[in-house]
């Protein structure tokens, strides 16, 4: 599995900048392609403003102190960006190609034609979509078995998350170079079947829309509710995922609440099957040492305290201790 060397990213909106500072930062070079065509002035007018975007960016994370001063200049210089009729030999180079243009079948279609005949049969093509499936992208481009998505979420240079979605014609070498290539580069790649949602967007459009709902029906204000994800629900499922929190809590809890809450709320909390069935195969969790995990050869004592701690200290880096003895004289 040889490493990766030559990356285009082809299209140079929020996106494509994004990714390329990523790949950048890790110190490899990007060539950032502009997929429209331009006359000479009106491509060196788009360029400038690019760069100028870039390092608007750039300066937004030196005031962060995400990265230092120096950074900035060693970061642009990785970055080049590209006119369309001037990138065809990045691109026969290219080992990692990264689609970012806009989410239009047309527009897609046409500029994977365009490249199709330039980039060589070894190079990896990564689509960035969240609404088009894998096997409708590999649908566009030749040889299917090395497309596949990849889905970053923004800030793409901040948010460490890539999720990789193949579709059973991709083969199991790209995925693996390019999960090791993420990896790499400090990334945490993650892989999903050719399913709409990928799963970060899925799990959160269920949640931002439930968030919306409580809005509408007056559960509570838009100030509590969003107090009470950052310090309850996202503060416990930075530390566990979700299913590992269902084995945590007990799968027969979150049975018995969901049917609750199915009666009250309606059938979008209807029980999944796969929860139903762990509860008559005695597989709720911790308890039982089974449950989406196997907890069988795990010292569960050990594995809680390690849980409490890390929970302990992010309750503390941000400053949601309780505080101790308030009444002293009593």
């Amino acid at each position: 599995m040889t490493a990766i060397h030559n990356i285009a990213v082809l299209g140079a909106g929020r996106m494509g900048k994004a990714i390329a500072i990523a790949f950048a930062y890790a110190g490899l070079k990007v060539h950032l392609i502009d997929t429209k065509l331009r006359s000479v002035s009106e491509f060196e007018q788009y360029q400038n403003q690019i760069y100028t975007d870039l390092q608007q960016e750039l300066q937004l994370l030196e005031k962060i102190k995400f990265i230092q001063t120096e950074q900035v200049l060693f970061i642009l210089n990785k970055i080049e960006v590209l006119s369309k009729e001037n990138s065809v030999a990045a691109l026969s180079s290219c080992e990692l190609l990264l689609e970012a243009v806009p989410e239009v079948r047309q527009q897609k279609q046409d500029i994977f034609a365009w490249l199709d005949s330039y980039i060589s049969k070894d190079c990896i093509v990564a689509s960035t979509t969240s609404t088009f499936l894998v096997t409708d992208i590999a649908e566009m481009v030749s040889l299917p078995e090395r497309v596949v998505n990849a889905h970053w979420l923004n800030p793409a240079y901040l948010v460490p998350l890539v999720e990789l979605s193949r579709s059973e014609q991709t083969s199991n070498e790209v995925v693996n170079r390019l999960k090791t290539f993420l990896h790499d580069i400090g990334k945490v790649p993650v892989v999903c079947n050719a399913k709409a949602g990928y799963i970060v967007p899925r799990i959160q459009a269920l949640a931002m829309n439930e968030a919306a709902r409580m809005v509408e029906e007056g559960v509570a204000s838009v100030e509590d509710i969003d107090t009470a994800i950052r310090t309850g629900f996202g503060l416990r499922f930075s530390i566990l995922g979700l299913l590992e929190f269902i084995d945590w809590g007990g799968g027969d809890i979150l049975y018995y609440a969901s049917q609750y809450l199915e009666k009250e709320l309606g059938d979008r909390y209807r029980t999944p099957e796969i929860i139903a069935e762990n509860m008559r195969q005695q597989r709720n969790g911790l308890r039982e040492k089974q449950g989406f995990y196997n907890y069988q050869n795990i010292d569960v004592e050990q594995y809680k305290l390690q849980v409490l701690h890390t929970f302990s200290d992010r309750i503390e880096k941000n400053n949601l201790k309780p505080k101790f003895n308030i009444s002293p004289n009593q």
